[in-house]
């Protein structure tokens, strides 16, 4: 199959599924149905090349060495399409046997999805999924790992269009994505953390970059954490279908619980680059006042946003010699009040290296203009005590409702960031000294001068209605504890 045969191929598998289930529950039966076939189907490609080694016996082409996952008989993708009855369990039993053959690699991998809920999947469904799949042999000699993996971005990028509301859950931007892991540029033997990795996209990023650059990208340390199980599955099944296996993403709340700790403290990495979830307001801010971990660096963020949050977690997690970190988000982080003080600690201890502006909908389901915070523990000497300010907001392609950067745009920017310096309507480089006299405001077009009044406009909206935001949640929060105090 051509790229394009195989990616249409795997979405027929989602069209079955029409009008029986949410788009947006789409992920969590066709993604694991597809690993569970491809690894059914490379076990049988590495047993037949190990018969052919041995002269046919049955034992040696058994062993374990000879092949990346266990599968038992009894769980086999054939057992399954013998069945034809109760075909939800025989899925999950298969799957749950899988996972228990190689603990140390696939535990809870093929996430909680309720195969046996007849009311959503009857038999009849599952039947013709299981029957779409086995259409095509998907192992390594058919398939190779750079093809299906592709074809899975395919897949997690059409879901994230089909999902609405959920979308950004899962997904970061590809052409932002590509921008990000340029500027950070991770080398062979670095470790690179994502602590809210989605589907992984970023994690998987760094190790194609080396790649196309012709490095070592197999000794790239891979770490991420994520809180949505079904999420953290996808993640580990698209750097396995990548052919990617030196990697550790954990499940959990970054803020509430960080997993990858060392010494009791938090794990340090030399690259991270993050997309949080923006805005969060149901979290643990007392919590974190006393943080365990010491992440309130600069201080403790408002209830009502916990981006800052996110992002001294972030600086803490850093390797203290020559950790960078690279985070996507809306422009409020740049200039709201309630985190003046916070952006003021940050740009005294000289952390902040650059800050883009980017253009609209490049957030999934968001109009919002997005930017990315680029920090450095080590930063080169001619960019000790400064910040570069790239205004690219016009660096952006519409396509409906979805923005995307081409390569023309990922070039200028990237341009830009390397040359750090004074560049006419794009860039601007500003000492700390002469931010921190407005008060730690990072707003890009303070700096940068463009012609472009719309931008000048919508910047100018967003800071209004960022304000009016949180002085409308200070005064809902206000109520609350007002009328708490009258029930008492």
């Amino acid at each position: 199959m051509t790229q394009q045969q195989l990616e249409k191929y795997l979405w027929g598998a989602a069209t079955a599924l029409r009008g029986t289930i949410d788009a947006g529950d789409y992920k969590q039966y066709i993604f694991p149905l597809l690993f569970f076939k491809r690894i059914c189907d490379v076990y049988d490609e590495e047993f037949e090349k190990a018969l052919k080694e041995s002269n046919g016996d049955l034992e040696y082409a058994s062993f374990a060495e000879h092949h990346h996952f266990l599968v038992p008989k009894k769980a086999h993708w054939k057992k399954v399409r013998e069945t034809t009855v109760n075909i939800g369990l025989a899925i999950q039993e298969a799957m749950r046997e899988i996972e228990k053959a190689n603990p140390e690699t696939l535990f809870g991998i093929f996430g909680d999805a309720s195969w046996t809920n007849k009311d959503r999947l009857s038999d009849a469904t599952l039947t013709n999924l299981v029957e779409h799949f086995s259409q095509h042999t998907l192992n390594i000699k058919n398939v190779p790992d750079d093809k299906l993996g592709n074809a899975y971005e395919y897949l997690i990028k059409e879901f994230a269009d089909d999902s609405g509301h959920t979308a950004a859950e899962f997904y970061t931007n590809r052409t932002v994505v590509k921008l990000m892991t340029m500027i950070m540029d991770p080398q062979p033997g670095e470790s690179v953390y994502d602590p809210t990795c989605g589907s992984g996209g970023l994690l998987l990023n760094c190790a194609l970059h080396l790649k196309e650059e012709g490095k070592e990208y197999r000794t790239l340390k891979l770490y991420g954490q994520e809180i949505n199980l079904i999420t953290s599955a996808i993640a580990r099944m698209n750097m396995f279908m990548h052919g990617i296996e030196e990697f550790q993403i954990v499940r959990g709340d970054t803020l509430a619980q960080p997993s990858l700790l060392e010494n009791d403290e938090l794990k340090k990495f030399n690259v991270i680059l993050a997309n949080p979830p923006y805005s969060i307001k149901a979290w643990d801010r007392k919590s974190f006042e006393s943080d365990p971990y010491g992440r309130n660096l600069w201080g403790t963020p408002p209830q009502g946003c916990a981006d800052y949050a996110f992002q001294q977690h972030i600086q803490k997690s850093l390797d203290v010699n020559n950790g960078r970190s690279i985070s996507l988000w809306p422009h409020g982080i740049l200039f709201r009040d309630s985190e003046a003080e916070i952006r003021r600690k940050m740009i005294e201890e000289d952390l902040v290296e650059c800050v883009i502006g980017l253009g609209p909908n490049l957030f999934y389901n968001s109009p919002m203009e997005a930017c990315l915070l680029i920090t450095n523990n080590k930063k080169a000497k001619h960019k000790k005590g400064k910040i570069l300010f790239i205004n690219a907001v016009d660096q952006v392609k519409q396509e409906k409702t979805i923005g995307y950067l081409l390569q023309s745009h990922i070039e200028t920017i990237f341009n830009a960031y390397n040359l750090f310096k004074d560049i006419d309507n794009l860039s601007v480089v500003k000492r700390n000294s002469e931010v921190l006299d407005n008060k730690g405001n990072m707003s890009i077009n303070l700096y940068v001068r463009t012609n472009d009044l719309n931008s000048q406009a919508t910047e100018l909206f967003e800071d209004v209605y960022s304000n009016w935001e949180e002085t409308s949640n200070n005064l809902k929060q206000s109520m609350n504890e007002l009328f708490q105090i009258l029930e008492k």
